[in-house]
């Protein structure tokens, strides 16, 4: 998929491949542009390639092609530039040690050549409900609290781009609300937010921009209001009485589909353009015989476009 270029990207990848040994096509050719303090999430099955092309970025994994420069630096040829720019959540929990939580942080900023930094430190375990932790060992936390370990890393040498890989993945809802906080403090701060997630309701949202990518093909980009408007809409949904085994032709060409149950009447519905004649519907569903207890409407959301996508796509 081609992108067209933007000024304001801190983030290019051009011609981004990966094939491995045994001929599989992680990652397919494309183009990516992540414009400088924006949230954008990229959404994708298991296996869709988001890990891979996250981790290509981040220089953990050897690309077969192409070229990443994050804010100009090129992630190869200029590689410590490149990752110093870069805080990477990675998706998989691997806080086993028994180091305390202070030593962890502290000193996962001095591989990056940053100065001591006490306050910024003692800041960032508050921001992440870990203050109370932070010198307890590693070990003895719970998966949660090891996940907001791995995000305090990911802070503490002050990245322009954080990447964040299933972040909310086993926590609690009251850990995941904090979480979001502290991405639109981020932002609101000036960093780039990258984000692979399965709560859809999540990308939807926090994000400004949507990527899908199935199958190692980022096959769809777009704001999320340009996205919502050209896929989104409304349904109204009517319960029936009595269950059908088919709609007459009649409702059919009006628009009407029947549900897999055959309980309820679907009309798919964007507001924004013509009028509908909602009561000349109705009548015309009088007249067929078919008795209505119950009318709904509701909004799709991004994850029924998402679902529908992928569908189409395997």
């Amino acid at each position: 998929m081609q992108n067209t270029p933007d000024s304001h990207a801190i983030l290019r990848v051009r011609g981004l491949s990966k094939q491995y040994a045994n001929g599989h096509h992680a990652l397919h050719p494309l183009d990516l542009d992540i414009k400088r303090g924006e949230i954008f999430a990229l959404l994708g099955p298991n296996g869709a390639g988001k890990t891979t092309l996250i981790s290509i970025i981040c220089g953990l994994v050897n690309r077969s092609s192409g070229t990443v420069t994050v804010d100009g630096a090129d992630n190869v040829d200029q590689y410590k530039l490149a990752r110093r720019k870069i805080g990477l959540v990675p998706q998989e929990l691997s806080a086993d040690s028994f180091e305390t939580v202070w030593n962890t942080v502290r000193f996962s900023r001095g591989l990056f050549g940053k100065s001591p930094n006490p306050p910024l430190i003692e800041q960032i375990l508050k921001d992440l409900s870990l203050w109370d932790k932070k010198d307890n060992p590693l070990i003895t936390l719970s998966g949660g609290m090891k996940r907001r370990v791995l995000i305090a890393k990911a802070l503490s040498h002050e990245p322009e781009i954080l990447f964040l890989d299933e972040p909310t993945a086993g926590v609690d809802v009251a850990l995941r609300q904090g979480m979001w906080s502290l991405v639109k403090k981020l932002r609101s701060q000036g960093v780039t937010i990258i984000l692979t997630t399965h709560y859809i309701e999540e990308a939807e949202d926090m994000a400004d921009r949507i990527g899908f990518i199935n199958k190692g093909k980022l096959q769809l980009v777009e704001t999320k209001q340009d996205l919502m408007r050209r896929l989104g809409g409304k349904t109204l949904s009517l319960s029936l009485a009595q269950p059908v085994d088919a709609l007459p032709g009649q409702l059919v060409a009006l628009g009407l589909q029947l549900s897999p149950d055959g309980l309820q009447l679907l009309y798919p519905f964007n507001d924004r353009e013509q009028e509908h004649d909602f009561s000349a519907l109705l009548a015309a569903i009088g007249q067929a015989g078919l008795g209505i207890t119950d009318i709904q409407t509701r909004e799709r959301s991004l994850e029924d476009i998402f679902v529908e996508f992928v569908g189409a796509q395997a």
